[in-house]
């Protein structure tokens, strides 16, 4: 019997695979049986997330804001059955401390690059038609937090181009989609001023009592890739352990 959440034969593209949450994606896409090609920019971290991946995949080592290296990525992966875009980073600066240096830091990365990406991997062909696109949005779009406003317009922007690319690629069948959660549990909570003690005591206000762990994304990463969500697009997915604020 056809297994509509398998992903047997198909190609996905995993940005932001050397850790937490792009890495979990990946791992998880290579169990349901696709073909994995992993990008970031630490080759040795890559080569972590390989060692933990079933089968044979592809790493290769890019820096997203880097024209020419954004290119050379391109140009080596074949076609794609879907691509989630997980690579991106954090950001704590207050209102009045924004400067140019600072918006670059956080829009460039987490907007700027998988935008770019993006088009080149549609004006180069590689995007089969009914493929799937997943963007790891934040929950923080719509819920603020001190010192959050930059990396939260970050995601917000993602959101507002994911959802018009949507419209754009529904006439190839191509979905495109974004998943937010609420907080989880990475490397990237824990360069905030605020201690992993804390932080534990934080999350049992959640009414799942608990923050999410990568495996939690991953998880609907899976669905939006496969055939069981073929009538699914321009969705943002709150993921959130039932937390109405981080």
């Amino acid at each position: 019997m056809n297994n509509p959440f398998s992903l047997t034969g198909k190609t996905i593209l995993v940005t932001g695979a050397s850790s937490g949450i792009g890495q979990a994606i990946a791992i998880a896409c290579a169990r349901m049986g696709a073909s994995v090609i992993i990008t970031a920019r630490n080759s040795q971290r890559l080569g972590d997330t390989l060692k933990q991946m079933k089968g044979s995949h592809q790493a290769v080592e890019a820096d997203l804001l880097d024209d020419k290296q954004r290119a050379e990525l391109v140009k080596k992966i074949p076609q794609l059955d879907g691509i989630v875009h997980c690579a991106g980073v954090g950001s704590r600066v207050p209102c009045k401390l924004i400067d140019q240096n600072s918006l670059d830091c956080v829009m460039k990365p987490n907007f700027e690059a998988p935008v770019l990406l993006q088009a080149s991997i549609l004006s180069q062909k590689k995007l089969k038609k009914g493929a799937s696109i997943v963007f790891i949005a934040s929950r923080a779009y719509d819920s603020p937090s001190l010192g959050n406003a930059a990396y939260s317009a970050s995601k917000g922007a993602i959101i507002s181009y994911s959802k018009c690319l949507a419209l754009e690629l529904a006439p190839r069948q191509i979905r495109v989609n974004c998943i937010c959660p609420a907080m989880v549990w990475t490397k990237l909570i824990l360069q905030d001023a605020v201690s992993k003690e804390e932080l534990e005591e934080a999350q049992k206000k959640y009414p799942l009592k608990r923050y999410g762990n990568p495996e939690d994304v991953a998880n609907l990463a899976l669905y939006l890739l496969s055939d069981a969500s073929t009538w699914m697009t321009g969705s943002a997915i709150d993921l959130t352990g039932g937390a109405k604020e981080l």
